[in-house]
């Protein structure tokens, strides 16, 4: 077979560069036409995901209007308000508790999950098919709903005030300057193993010592969370005192206090070893000494701390089971339902559950304020001529 000529095969040649740059432009128009495709494809997608938000939106406010502002009854059993005063708690959140709404959630919707989750201890995967959220933004709206009650506490917390020289009512007439009743609750939490010996109590139960003091309305004026449930009351009592923004108890003035405390200026204790418990009284049994008398209207005017602990477990369900919220956060929680208590007992002209049965706690253990927890014979003579008073007046009629 003859050989090509020289000319021929550069031309071949010539002819194969060619092919090749045509084939390379080929592909490179292709891959301007593959991304060009793309881009269009995002687009699509992206303005797909806007569409489906604003109707996501939407259809979350259809959810908070059947759960919030269907009937007043409706939100009172989810929220443990009506809708107004829930209206009103919503202002309060924005403007003293600086709580905003976000591009995917307005204000309401957040207080809603927030008192949803106290009233009921509902779990977040339950809340997800509740309001149609997902459990990061469950999460993110429950704390920062807890962060704005907390800017509250100096608006809902009760100034305490004493009982006047010239009260007639029948509980409270007995003990003039006295500003309400305290005593310690224990409320069940979860911590990490290595701290659990120090919050185990004498039940056995992993718990906080919480102390609190409430008015004769059932209203809380000091609550602090926080306490390992190993703590004695008159431990907690002696912190509560001595910090920086601690319990005041002006000079004159007083709290009642169970047989656990110390009875000392600005706490007065009942007698140990007398019949004290309202129980101790039933079938018809009278008090046959001052003491037992004392020990009697003493009782009747402090489980007024006893009501107010059971109305507050009663109203909010996560203070009746362990959380699996960080301690930290238990404790903020704690404080919350107190401050929310107070709300709503201003709010609303009579409490739903304030006429309920609850178990008197019989544990007892051994400007100018009162700084120390400590007797004294003046405390001691105080009580004693409160109580040969009030026997005398109970053997004059």
């Amino acid at each position: 077979m003859a050989r090509l000529s020289l000319s021929k095969k550069k031309m071949k040649r010539s002819k194969l560069a060619m092919a090749m740059q045509w084939w390379l432009y080929i592909l490179h128009l292709l891959g301007l036409f593959m991304e060009l495709a793309y881009r269009m494809v995002e687009r699509q997608c992206m303005h797909g995901v806007r569409s489906r938000y604003r109707l996501d939106f939407y259809d979350n406010r259809d959810v908070i209007e059947k759960w919030v502002y269907k009937s007043d009854s409706k939100c009172m059993n989810d929220f443990r308000m009506p809708r107004r005063p829930f209206l009103k708690l919503c202002h309060l959140l924005s403007t003293i508790g600086k709580l905003k709404p976000t591009r995917h959630m307005l204000v309401d919707e957040q207080v809603a999950i927030f008192l949803h989750i106290l009233a009921h201890h509902i779990k977040n995967r339950t809340l997800q098919n509740n309001f149609h959220r997902s459990a990061e933004a469950i999460s993110r709206s429950f704390r920062k709903v807890l962060v704005a009650v907390m800017r509250l506490q100096g608006h809902l917390y009760k100034t305490p005030e004493p009982i006047p020289q010239n009260s007639t009512d029948e509980r409270w007439k007995w003990f003039k300057g006295c500003l309400g009743a305290l005593d310690g609750i224990h409320i069940l939490v979860q911590v990490p193993a290595v701290d659990r010996p120090k919050y185990r109590n004498r039940k056995g139960q992993i718990a906080t010592n919480v102390l609190a003091a409430c008015t004769p309305n059932l209203q809380f004026t000091y609550v602090l969370p926080g306490w390992e449930g190993s703590a004695v009351d008159g431990r907690v009592l002696r912190d509560a005192i001595n910090r920086t923004h601690g319990l005041v108890v002006p000079r004159g003035t007083y709290y009642l206090v169970d047989a656990g405390y110390t009875n000392g200026e600005g706490f007065l204790a009942p007698y140990r070893g007398q019949r004290y418990h309202l129980n101790d009284w039933k079938d018809g049994r009278q008090p046959t000494t001052r003491e037992e008398y004392f020990n009697m209207k003493h009782s009747s005017a402090r489980n007024v701390i006893e009501r107010a602990f059971a109305i507050l477990k009663k109203r909010w369900a996560i203070l009746r089971s362990p959380s699996y919220y960080p301690i930290k956060i238990e404790n903020h929680i704690i404080l919350a339902c107190c401050l929310l208590h107070n709300y709503i007992r201003d709010e609303l002209k009579k409490d739903p559950f304030e006429n309920i049965r609850f178990i008197e706690n019989r544990d007892e253990e051994d400007a100018d304020i009162v700084s120390s927890v400590e007797t004294s014979p003046q405390w001691t003579s105080f009580r004693d001529n409160k109580a040969a008073s009030m026997f005398y007046c109970m053997e004059s009629k």
